[in-house]
Formats: structure tokens, C-alpha cells, sequence
């Protein structure tokens, strides 16, 4: 399938047979998307892999120094690990439950590089958070500890690779019903407000569509030759008609920051953005997805005006970012 492609076909993978990480042969293979999207903040590198016998992959993002982190998880189906306070690394994987183990492997990459110092004060504080990303393909390999180490080794400042790539790889969205899905992926925005700086990256894998500015459906639920508002297909259930909507999604995002915040207003930052999403994505948060943000701050500048101000401006870089996903 392409990116786009409406059909997206029950996969083999819901059986048993399909070829899986124990199979061998599998080499992790560099994930460079269709873009890199630049950002200025210091601190922070991005590295994504990917196995292309999946398709599926993993995306790291690394903060050497640590970073506060707040997370605000949401929907009916959250697959998360850590979830720390301070963060060293977090690591978004395609596989489910299974993708989780990429993050046991940027662990261990960390472990090796501090010379296997294992003392607590330099245990590295590593979180992971998962996609569903079996709808899209008819295999079983899933993001796995050599995966997440290849992604860390591949991290670099000063870019986000965006489109079907690393944990975005088999991203799809619209799934109101298998036939009428589309393709997503990864995608990511920068904006500097005077020194205040924000970067939002994200993995949109939603039950629902993505939607522009003007209200207009720009990727999911194909009906016809023609995407459409799942608003229309939740009326006519209403009305009696059934709606199969798919299990199996999630949108996984990360708001980064160099505007130092208390920890309340950290917190607070990332639920007034995660709230706003639901702009871009029609429905959000629902009991068929498991939502994900994340929000670090490298603690560099105060803000200028309310943390509230911040996270208006925020939230619009975050709709970019959604945007920038489904191109």
C-alpha cells in the first residue's frame, strides 16, 4: 500500500503464521521519513529506526542532560512504561505491548554508554509509549530492543524526521472501517515566540480523521472517493445504522519546551495541548484510542506572560504537527 491508499485490509497478522521478530534476518535500517522538520533547542536530539520487513519502527527522543517531564495519558487503551518525572529519553514504537521492549533497549544503549555505572544516582530515566500498528500490516515484528538502540545511535540535534517513518511507520487514521482508512505517519512543528521556544512532534494512529483549519477532512475515512466527517456516519448511527469503528489506536505526541515552569504548570501545559488536539483529530481521546503527551521542559528561559498564553500557542504548533503528519 502507498500513503493514501483507502484500503486498508484485515491483516494475516490477526491469525496465526505471520512472520515475527523470531523468525531472524531482521536488520534495523535508518528511518529518514519524507522530511526533517528543523528545530533550536538546546539539549535535545532526535533518532529514528525502522524495520522495513514490518513495516514498523521507533522514534527516540534524547535529552542528555535530563529534561522535567509531565504526562497526561488519556483514552481507553494507554500502552506506556516509566512515565518519570525527569526524562533521558523517550521513545514512541509501532508493535503494541510489544514495541514497549524498544525502550528497554535505548536503556541499555544509555547503560553501555555511562560505562555499566549502575549506581542509582546514574540510572537513566527512560519512558516508552506504543502505537497499534498491526491494522496496517500483515506481519508480527514488532520494535525491539536493538531497534531502540539503533534509533539512539542514529539521534542527532536540530531535526525531526517526519512522514512514514520511525514509531509513524504503519500509522494509519479514519478507521471508522477498515475500508474507508488511510495512511498517516509521523509529523512535527517549530515555533519561536521571542526566546520561548516550542517544538510538538507526533504520532497520529487515531480512530479518527485528521481536519484542517477550515473544518475540512484532509486524510481518513474515505466513503466514496470522499473523505468525510465521522460526525455523518455517528448521526446515522443515531439513527439506527451501525458504525463498526476499529480497536486499536493511538496518538502519541511530545511538546518540548525551553521556558522553565513549576511542576503544576507543566502539567497544566500539557493538558491544555493534549485538549486542543481534538481540533486536529475527529474523534479524540475516544475509549477505542490511548493518547499520549508528553511535556519536557529544558528549563532555559522564564516565560514571558501566563503559562496559559503559552499553551494557546502551543496548541496551534500542535495542529501543525498533526497536519504535517498526514501530508
Amino acid at each position: 500500500m502507498t500513503h493514501g491508499d483507502i484500503r486498508l485490509v484485515r491483516p494475516s497478522t490477526f491469525a496465526a503464521g505471520a512472520v515475527g521478530n523470531d523468525d531472524g534476518g531482521l536488520t534495523p535500517q535508518p528511518s529518514p521519513g519524507r522530511a526533517v522538520v528543523p528545530f533550536d533547542i538546546d539539549g535535545v536530539l532526535v533518532g529514528t529506526a525502522e524495520y522495513a520487513e514490518g513495516p514498523t519502527g521507533c522514534t527516540v527522543l534524547h535529552f542528555p542532560a535530563g529534561a522535567r517531564t509531565a504526562v497526561d495519558a488519556r483514552g481507553g487503551a494507554v500502552g506506556l512504561s516509566g512515565g518519570y518525572p525527569l526524562s533521558q529519553a523517550i521513545v514512541f514504537a509501532g508493535g503494541s505491548v510489544y514495541g514497549l521492549e524498544a525502550a528497554a533497549g535505548v536503556n541499555r544503549e544509555l547503560l553501555s554508554r555511562a560505562d555499566n555505572r549502575t549506581h542509582w544516582a546514574a540510572l537513566p530515566h527512560v519512558s516508552g509509549a506504543v502505537i497499534y500498528d498491526f491494522s496496517a500490516r500483515d506481519t508480527a515484528v514488532v520494535p525491539d530492543a536493538e531497534l531502540g538502540r539503533a534509533a539512539l545511535r542514529s539521534a542527532v540535534a536540530g531535526g525531526f524526521p517526519v512522514g512514514r517513518c520511525g514509531a509513524g511507520r504503519s500509522a494509519s487514521v479514519g478507521k471508522i472501517d477498515f475500508g474507508r482508512a488511510e495512511f498517516c505517519g509521523q509529523g512535527a512543528a517549530y515555533r519561536a515566540f521571542g526566546d520561548m521556544k516550542v517544538l510538538v512532534a507526533t504520532v497520529v494512529n487515531a480512530v479518527g480523521v485528521v481536519v484542517d483549519r477550515s473544518g475540512r477532512v484532509v486524510r481518513g475515512n474515505v466513503n466514496g472517493g470522499v473523505r468525510t466527517p465521522p460526525v455523518d456516519d455517528y448521526a446515522a448511527a443515531a439513527a439506527g445504522a451501525p458504525v463498526p469503528a476499529i480497536a486499536g489506536n493511538t496518538t502519541l505526541t511530545v511538546l518540548v519546551t525551553n521556558v522553565r515552569l513549576d511542576d503544576r504548570a507543566l502539567n497544566q501545559l500539557g493538558t491544555q495541548v493534549h485538549s486542543s488536539m481534538h481540533r486536529a483529530i475527529q474523534p479524540f481521546h475516544t475509549e477505542l484510542d490511548g493518547d499520549i503527551l508528553f511535556t519536557v521542559t529544558t528549563d532555559e528561559v522564564e516565560p514571558t506572560g501566563t503559562s496559559a498564553g503559552l499553551g494557546a500557542l502551543a496548541s496551534e504548533v500542535a495542529w501543525d504537527a498533526v497536519l504535517c503528519a498526514a501530508e
